[in-house]
């Protein structure tokens, strides 16, 4: 049982340690929401306590709405209360956003939107409607998949509104209420809002650092696409939001084969991608379609490699595949901003000198912040990214919405680890994006480590900091 260490120096613990031991379980996600609870006689023999104790110790947990119990279905955990767990950020300046992971502009935008107003001239004359999206843009996104070691023809492209739209439409095109949908745990926080507000059901396979695969359980998705028959799943390989992890190529083989034998489409998010901090996205691993074929459907965004501001994603996909989510699209809109695509199309002109400066402006960031979580909470230990654009740091102790809640009075906005599950849990977790200045990335941790002080940890202050895998 996973309460094996929850007595101390031999000694018997009463009720209420052996709730708070379920309920940390229960915060840190090892006790999921259905999870079913052994009866109270096989419980209290397999930790070697009364009847009575165990029974009282329930009845703590389902007067906390943590354990909900019916008579002959036994008990099982439920989702933790949490209510006033999303505060707004107060009012006027000063406020450091760690919450969203978006970095400025790229520094060859400027010069692009001159380009793009100037060619705007050529389509003013036209009705300004692009349903699939402009031809050049297009071919230059379907350019750097095939460099990628994906060959890919502007015919398989799509412009959308973001690569969050992307999921969207896929999800609206090939999953309904009731249907299930497989993702990772933990997951974008849009994209698990987005399965819920389809009233679609999310079935999470934990990424395991231990495993053989870098981080996917890829055998546990396997079970899970035997056991759940999602009709979709949604999968983020290339550095992981929130993880940072990174399917390698091997491991992306194996799951393409896995997806493709059980005939399952896969939203492939790839909106980190080009953030690598530590090689060339082009010498990395193929994209995941590349092994999973048609059942792939990849999307990617601008938001990240070059601004958030420009609102562009993109899906690449079968033509016959673009040609159901273009049908869906029409019942949402009717295609992306044009001046918009034009400028998107001149950075993508010459991509390597644009995405080169921003890996190195995003290296430097990510190195600065590590320093200062070293620096400020030497004893929260995180694994250095070699992409993306945070680190997810392990806390030691289950308050990450309480700190989230601390730190909003010290100025600092934190995304807590429960916005990351389907279904809470992950309180001992915290995502730190590296989008900030170094300067304010310093000043934040500063922040960050008061508002962890006035929390009263027993741990504050333990040990230095280590790089660990993720759970």
């Amino acid at each position: 049982m996973v309460l094996g260490t929850w007595r101390h120096g031999g000694s018997r613990r009463g009720a209420a340690d052996l709730a708070g031991a379920v309920e940390m379980q229960v915060l840190d996600g090892q006790l999921t929401p259905g999870t079913r609870l052994p009866a109270e006689r096989e419980m209290a023999d397999a930790l070697g306590v009364s009847r009575t104790l165990v029974g009282a110790a329930l009845d703590r947990l389902r007067a906390d709405g943590l354990v909900a119990s019916r008579r002959g279905a036994g008990s099982w955990i439920t989702t933790p209360r949490r209510g006033g767990l999303d505060p707004a950020p107060p009012e006027g300046a000063g406020l450091i956003d760690l919450a969203r992971a978006s970095p400025p502009a790229v520094a060859g935008l400027l010069p692009a939107v001159d380009v793009a107003r100037r060619r705007l001239c050529e389509e003013l004359t036209g009705h300004g409607y692009s349903d699939l999206g402009l031809p050049d843009l297009r071919a230059r996104i379907a350019e750097r998949y095939t460099a990628r070691g994906l060959p890919t023809s502007p015919a398989q492209v799509m412009v959308t509104n973001g690569a969050h739209h992307g999921f969207v439409l896929a999800l609206r095109t090939l999953a309904g209420p009731g249907d299930r949908v497989l993702v990772d745990r933990p997951s974008y926080p849009n994209a698990l809002e987005a399965i819920r507000a389809a009233h679609t059901l999310a079935v999470p396979v934990g990424l395991d650092p231990s495993g053989r695969d870098g981080g996917w359980d890829i055998e546990g998705i396997e079970a899970a696409l035997r056991q759940a028959a999602p009709r979709l799943a949604y999968l983020l390989v290339d550095f992981q939001n929130p993880t940072g992890l990174r399917l390698d190529a091997a491991g992306r083989q194996r799951l393409g084969s896995v997806l493709a034998k059980a005939r399952t489409p896969v939203v492939v998010d790839e909106t980190h991608a080009e953030v690598d901090l530590e090689g060339d996205p082009v010498a990395g691993p193929p994209p995941l379609a590349a092994f999973a074929g048609d059942w792939a459907i990849t999307v990617g965004s601008a938001a990240k490699s070059h601004w958030g501001g420009l609102r562009l994603g993109w899906i690449r996909a079968s033509e016959e595949m673009l040609g159901r989510l273009m049908a869906a699209r029409y019942t949402l809109d009717l295609g992306s901003p044009v001046f918009e695509q034009l400028v998107l199309a001149e950075l993508l002109t010459d991509p390597d000198t644009v995405l080169r400066g921003r890996r190195e402006e995003m290296r430097v960031r990510r190195d600065a912040l590590a320093d200062a979580v070293r620096e400020y909470c030497p004893h929260w230990s995180f694994r250095l990214p070699s992409g993306g654009l945070s680190l997810w740091c392990r806390l030691p102790e289950p308050v990450s919405t309480r700190l989230a809640v601390a730190a909003v009075n010290h100025g600092v906005q934190l995304a807590p680890g429960p916005r990351f599950g389907t279904d809470g849990g992950l309180e001992s977790w915290v995502r730190l994006p590296f989008s900030q200045p170094v300067e304010q990335l310093q000043e934040a941790m500063r922040r960050v480590s008061a508002a962890a002080a006035s929390l009263r940890l027993s741990s504050v202050g333990r040990g230095p900091a280590v790089d660990t895998p993720v759970a």
